[in-house]
């Protein structure tokens, strides 16, 4: 292990918290808040950090392989996570670490979840830094770095399969740096065009700014309490479609920009995430129908809930707590789906779901046929048995992972489907859940222990599973390559 590569980047990446938080730190200037002081002293601390972790760290090996990559990812966001907590604790507005800890993390992980029961009462500042949280985390703060600073090999492309949510992580052009380039271009091109269209919606600059970053990260920090409900249909359908269009491949719109519309339109994934997302609209809309005035009410409701959850974005603007079971139901069998992969998306992915599904098809066809040989076919190529066997691997480490950290927190004492859907929600990085952690609830009242737990589980949703899994093995980090 090449540990002072691993932690002289660490330090670069403070270095770079430390000027991502001169957007929220300009917001409080404006208008005169006194969390002013909380980012100066924060960007303070993490520029001294950052300084010290690089310049007592200075590699001879600037080469990065894949246990470096995995644990310079992990690493980073437990560090990204801990120095963005200090705002809220230096502030007072979350004087508990473990509270601002957990809405960091989940800012980071695009999970919105939240432990704040005012939120009106936060100051515009911490607000902004809270919601830009998402946006930083949704395409990722290592492949964010790679897209403005040259990594030293091309090698660093085992950071980005660490950080890229999804079963298969490749490059769109032969260098990583320019993928990442191309990747947030796009990204940064669909905020400005969301920021638009809600400012000519009649939202102000910093409503627009919170609100898109929650959607562009698939996150869903709002700065009401009652998240999109106060809005105009205008604004909620344009959160609708944003959302849908942050859960589809990015891959698929650098492939759109080259004009290779074709591979767009066969994509499979693509097909498969609207379909499901079209069915569930439709069943929740028809359940729901007679709790509503009107038709287009009704449309309206269902598209927005069923987005907001099979993208993990976790805005509301209905209580769906009170809605029929069938309904509810579906809406928490979409919270283990999730979007695409190669989206900003939480979740299984997809391509996940649909690689096992087509396995499970050939292993009943084998048992039919014993001599049968057939290949599984994904986006019109064959899969190797090795991707199929890591889809298989991922799942088994999902729901063992999903049953252990509900074992962990299941002595806290709420009902059953609270606790369970605060796994799926937080594991899955959705937010709410069902009971009291719905739309309308948080998760203020659960214990520290079970809020670290919980911000752990958004970690190993965000960067599935296996960089945080190597971070804490000792074997990686002590044994020779």
């Amino acid at each position: 292990m090449n540990r002072k590569m691993v932690f002289h980047i660490c330090g670069q990446m403070m270095l770079l918290e430390a000027v991502l938080m001169l957007l929220p730190l300009v917001t409080a200037l404006f208008y005169g808040e006194k969390c002013v002081f909380s980012f100066v002293a924060s960007m303070g601390i993490a520029l001294a950090l950052g300084a010290v972790m690089m310049l007592a760290n200075k590699p001879k090996d600037t080469v990065i392989y894949s246990r470096e990559g995995f644990c310079i990812t992990a690493l980073t966001w437990v560090i990204f996570s801990l120095v963005g907590s200090l705002p809220f604790v230096i502030s007072g507005e979350i004087p508990s670490f473990v509270d601002a800890f957990f809405e960091t993390v989940s800012g980071f992980t695009t999970t919105g979840a939240s432990i704040l029961r005012d939120i009106e009462s936060m100051s515009k500042g911490l607000l902004m830094w809270r919601s830009f949280t998402h946006w930083v985390g949704g395409m990722g703060i290592l492949v964010m770095v790679m897209a403005v600073l040259p990594m030293t090999t091309d090698r660093s492309i085992h950071i980005m399969r660490a950080e890229m949510p999804g079963p298969i992580v490749g490059k769109l052009v032969p260098r990583v740096r320019q993928t990442a380039k191309i990747l947030y271009v796009i990204y940064i091109g669909l905020t400005l065009l969301q920021i638009a269209l809600l400012l000519a919606g009649g939202m102000n600059l910093f409503e627009a700014m919170i609100h898109t970053f929650g959607t562009a990260g698939t996150g869903g920090f709002s700065c009401n309490s009652d998240s999109i409900a106060g809005y105009s249909p205008y604004i909620q359908w344009v959160i609708t479609i944003f959302m849908f269009i942050f859960g589809i491949n990015f891959n698929l719109y650098y492939l759109a920009l080259i004009r290779r519309f074709k591979s767009v339109f066969t994509s499979e994934e693509l097909w498969a995430y609207t379909g499901i997302v079209a069915v569930s609209v439709a069943a929740v809309a028809i359940n729901i129908r007679p709790l509503y005035e009107s038709l287009g009410e009704t449309l309206r409701y269902a598209a927005f809930q069923v987005m907001t959850i099979v993208s993990t974005s976790g805005f509301a603007t209905a209580d769906f707590n009170l809605w029929p079971q069938l309904s509810r139901s579906i809406l928490c069998l979409l919270m283990f789906i999730g979007a695409c992969a190669g989206s900003t998306a939480g979740g299984l992915k997809v391509s996940r779901v649909v690689m096992l599904f087509k396995a499970v098809k050939r292993e009943l066809k084998k048992m039919l046929h014993p001599r049968s040989v057939s290949a599984v076919r994904f986006e019109g190529k064959p899969l190797e048995d090795s991707t199929l066997s890591g889809v298989c691997i991922y799942f088994a480490l999902y729901m063992a992972i999903t049953l252990g950290v509900f074992l962990l927190i299941s002595f806290e004492p709420f009902d059953f489907e609270t606790k369970f859907t605060s796994v799926l929600a937080c594991f899955n990085n959705v937010g709410p859940g069902l009971g009291a952690v719905g739309p309308i609830g948080n998760y203020a009242d659960y214990t520290a222990f079970s809020k670290i737990v919980l911000s752990v589980s958004m970690l190993l949703g965000r960067l599935e599973i296996y960089p945080i899994i190597f971070l804490l093995s000792p074997s990686v980090w002590f044994r020779k390559r």
